[in-house]
């Protein structure tokens, strides 16, 4: 039997839900097929499973593609104050921090999944999990999901299968191929806000290394990014928020075959003048009966001190007023600018988000629709959109996702006048 509807979601991510919801609150019939056996799995993930769900700053410099000014039009519609609201009336009560991030109080992302999954109910939403699709074709006004459960029809379609990123969440590329039979683009697909991987051998000997780091990165030799916060040193590579910040585009360095580097200053409120100052201060007027080692006690971490004088040139047990003002140029620099050889990323499994996917220039920034196939949507990580860290991913999420969802429920509100109300039969929950 087919069962008929007037919105098909594919994807009960964040996108996913919140496209449901506001299809459903506009007067759609919605189903939403999820390949996983439970809706809404990435979300208990995100935050470090306390959901960083929005930040207080936004606008165009949080968020990344091709075309980044694209999300202007969603979050016009459906930003910050929209998204606090929302979650308010869900029964979430948005905590903040100091740097702008917001929380449930409750501090768990499961209060997130559990209020989308409780409002998804009350608005009649259909959610099937465990559904295999095997096929979604236009058919005239109608679209054609044949799946391994039986077969749907759907006035539209919004496609908010996410990315690759944490395949065991169920974000692992298997709505790209629906996408592609459709005539769609995709630009290059590459994960983003991972860690990334040196080859420097130095990195064994301070790994576990936490500091606060500016971290630089250049491509070919220039400076493309950068970003301030609290640096992950490993065995294989460098990792943290800094990191991940810009690690979307070392991953696309590489992925066009270019030399691929990140400059570590642990230092970032001094000149390079200042910290020699600071060093002949530290060895010189007081280093006295000190070692080299002894002499950077309380600067930075242990291990960091070791491996930062053997780069130098400097023996840890030297005595520290007798080191070479060469040496200790030498150490300035390095303080300031430690070199890692970036030689890969992280696979996606390890990646937070999936930069790339449907090219942007053939959605319509104001309603998600496809510009190629009338009546298809998009929502979320599936298009070309990534976001920084600091909520600016599941931003974008309730953002497309409610554009998606009003005006794929606008779309059939047309389509119905035009062609006809047509009977409809419910799949059970």
């Amino acid at each position: 039997m087919n069962r008929q509807f007037d919105i098909i979601i594919v994807g009960a991510g964040a996108a996913g839900l919140a496209a449901g919801i506001h299809g459903a609150e506009h007067g759609a019939e919605v189903l939403i097929l999820e390949h996983m056996d439970r809706a809404g799995k990435k979300l208990l993930a995100t935050g470090n499973g306390k959901c960083n769900f929005t930040n207080e700053k936004q606008g165009i410099a949080y968020y990344r593609g091709k075309d980044p000014a694209f999300v202007l039009p969603a979050l016009e519609q459906f930003g910050l104050r929209e998204t606090l609201d929302f979650f308010r009336k869900l029964g979430i009560l948005p905590k903040s921090r100091r740097d702008g991030y917001y929380y449930p109080a409750s501090g768990q992302a499961a209060s997130v999944r559990e209020v989308l999954l409780m409002e998804c109910r009350r608005r009649n939403v259909t959610i099937a999990c465990d559904v295999g699709i095997r096929s979604i074709q236009k058919q005239g006004e109608f679209f054609l999901f044949r799946t391994k459960q039986g077969e749907y029809t759907g006035r539209a379609c919004i496609i908010a299968t996410g990315g690759k990123a944490a395949r065991k969440t169920g974000s692992d590329g298997s709505g790209f191929p629906y996408i592609v039979g459709f005539g769609h683009k995709l630009t290059d697909i590459v994960p983003a806000l991972v860690q990334l991987q040196g080859k420097q051998s130095f990195l064994r000997e301070i790994a576990g290394i936490r500091a606060e780091a500016l971290a630089e990165l250049y491509i070919n030799h220039e400076k493309i990014a950068e970003d301030l916060g609290e640096l992950q040193l490993t065995e294989t590579g460098v990792s943290g928020i800094p990191v991940f910040q810009i690690s979307r585009y070392a991953a696309y360095g590489l992925l066009q075959g270019k030399q691929v580097m990140v400059s570590l200053n642990f230092l970032p409120d001094y000149s390079d003048k200042q910290t020699k100052e600071l060093l002949r201060e530290r060895f010189v007027i007081y280093g006295e009966g000190k070692t080299a080692e002894e002499s950077l006690i309380g600067l930075f971490p242990a291990k960091l001190n070791r491996v930062l004088l053997k780069e130098s040139g400097i023996s840890p047990d030297e005595k520290a007023s007798e080191c070479r003002k060469q040496k200790l140029d030498r150490l300035a620099f390095l303080i300031r600018h430690l070199r890692v050889d970036i030689t890969g990323t992280r696979g996606f499994e390890q990646a937070q988000v999936t930069a790339g996917g449907v090219d942007t220039g053939e959605i319509c920034p104001k309603t998600m629709e496809s510009r190629l196939v009338p009546g298809l949507f998009f929502a979320g990580e599936v298009m070309d959109i990534d976001g920084m860290c600091g909520g600016y991913n599941l931003q974008w999420a309730w953002s497309s996702g409610y554009v998606a969802g009003k005006s794929a429920a606008e779309y059939r509100k047309r389509k119905s006048i035009q062609g006809g109300h047509k009977s409809r039969n419910r799949v059970k929950k």
